[in-house]
């Protein structure tokens, strides 16, 4: 089967990252079909023209390719499997879509379970944030059966740049545990880097701006590195899911036996941040918690 804008699309999970990925389906014709709890959040959908199902089983006896974007591990069984579920309505040959950040085991777990009833789950998290999820720019890593992604890559592509198959159910999320981890040990360098330039009295800005034209530039540097040294920490990426995010990436590192340097220290951070209330600001200011750390 080939999903296209004449094949009806259900999404369930219409926060900051799923509501733009809605709307690029929206603008660009697909038959969207949506469902929540909350009526209030389904509305500016329903207004561009998606039609709202009272359930997840009753959007999914609508639509054979749902995809989600939810919180948590528990969000997305819930969603798949609670009283009401989209497994009540899915039909043998439906294909579920998560682009939720959960763990590689429950990923793995899930597309066991609905596998059992002749529907294919991809696990297919994502990286590119809220203006990535807006301007249909966001990239996602993707595990499982090739051909089933084959067949969904014209719906995704209504919001993704870049789409990797990168192996089995399972294998999205342990590629998006890696970015994670990867990103969070640039912050913390970047983060020192300007703990280091203003004890010598440098202008953090002037470093920044050396580095960016050097082996030092990154993606991080550039953006992250603005928001540390201007204390702009409006959110994006929120401190509790990137702190969500790591603990998936630890555990799943733990379980397997590997040892990481950086995650730890981040994570530890991070939960700092949010033990002191500032958990729905940009997870950028963990560059922020540094400098506390070193004036302290």
């Amino acid at each position: 089967m080939n999903f296209g804008k004449d094949t009806p699309v259900g999404f369930i999970g219409l926060g900051v990252m799923g509501g733009g990925m809605a709307h690029c389906l929206l603008r660009q014709g697909f038959r969207l079909h949506v469902s929540g709890r909350r009526p209030e959040a389904l509305a500016p959908f329903v207004a561009a023209g998606a039609r709202a199902e009272a359930s997840p089983a009753g959007l999914a006896r609508a639509c054979n390719l749902v995809i989600l974007c939810l919180s948590d591990d528990a969000a997305v069984e819930a969603v798949l499997f609670g009283a009401g579920g989209l497994a009540e309505g899915l039909a043998a040959g439906s294909c579920v879509v998560d682009t939720s950040t959960i763990s590689a085991s429950s990923a793995r777990a899930f597309g066991q379970r609905l596998q059992a009833q002749g529907v294919t789950f991809l696990d297919a998290p994502i990286s590119g944030g809220q203006q990535g999820a807006e301007s249909g720019t966001l990239n996602t890593m993707v595990g499982g059966p090739a051909e089933a992604l084959e067949a969904c890559k014209p719906v995704l592509q209504a919001f993704c740049k870049t789409i990797t198959h990168v192996g089995a159910v399972g294998a999205g999320q342990t590629v998006k545990s890696c970015n994670q981890v990867a990103v969070a040990g640039a912050l913390l360098g970047v983060a020192d880097a300007i703990a280091l330039a203003k004890s010598q009295g440098v202008d953090p800005a002037v470093m920044r701006d050396v580095l960016l034209n050097g082996t030092a530039r990154s993606f991080v540097l550039e953006k992250h590195g603005q928001r540390v040294i201007a204390g702009d920490y409006k959110p994006g990426f929120r401190v509790s899911l990137m702190r969500k995010d790591l603990r998936i990436a630890l555990k799943t590192a733990a379980d397997a036996g590997a040892v990481l340097a950086g995650a730890p220290v981040a994570e530890a951070l991070l939960d700092e941040l949010v033990r002191d209330g500032r958990g729905e600001l940009d997870w950028a200011v963990l560059g922020q918690r540094v400098q506390e750390k070193r004036s302290a």
